[in-house]
């Protein structure tokens, strides 16, 4: 990302806005917003590949493992204003595991990008099946967007969920429905 570039757009954004970007609180702003967008889209910038890297590790097992309320911020690529909510992964594995790290860390490289919810999803199931070559993949995510909650039908209490199984998790109801089980239950029990 071209930084100079940005900046001079959100400067040129601030005029036709109708704002004074020479004013006090604005000097810095697009500094800052060339900043927050490196950060919030460094997705791009991240390959899968690099991520796992060495966290393959070979466990003769082939039990569910699953990962839940993992954070997850994004910008709808429609408004470019966030959502935000939890994703919950679980995979079957045939013999090889991924470092418990790794599965937050694909979800945030695909997450740091312009998405829309059901892409996202099924990124991180694809790329999560891929690493490990699981017999079966679940990703469920829940979460709210601010361009239906400040803009548009301006519903604050929607939530949006989305699911994305292949292999096993798809074929088989009971493996379904026992990952399903399985992030549904509170914290607390």
């Amino acid at each position: 990302m071209n930084s100079e570039r940005v900046e001079y757009l959100v400067r040129e954004l601030l005029s036709e806005l109708g704002e004074d970007p020479d004013r006090e609180g604005l000097l810095a702003t697009p500094k800052r917003v060339a900043e927050a967008y490196k950060f919030l889209l460094k997705g791009y910038t991240i390959d899968v590949d690099d991520i796992i890297s060495d966290a393959i590790f070979t466990q003769d097992t082939n039990n569910m493992i699953v990962v839940r309320d993992i954070e997850v911020y994004s910008l709808c690529e429609h408004h470019m204003l966030p959502f935000f909510g939890r994703c919950h992964v679980g995979y079957i594995s045939r013999g090889k595991v991924l470092g418990v790290s790794k599965v937050a860390r694909i979800v945030d490289c695909f997450a740091r990008r312009l998405q829309i919810q059901e892409r996202l999803t099924q990124q991180i199931a694809r790329a999560i099946k891929e690493s490990v070559d699981a017999e079966g993949v679940g990703v469920v995510i829940e979460a709210q967007h601010l361009c239906m909650m400040m803009r548009g039908v301006e519903k604050q209490n929607s939530l949006m969920t989305t699911s994305s199984v292949l292999g096993s998790m798809h074929d088989s109801v009971a493996t379904r429905n026992e990952f399903l089980t399985l992030i549904s239950k509170s914290r607390h029990n």
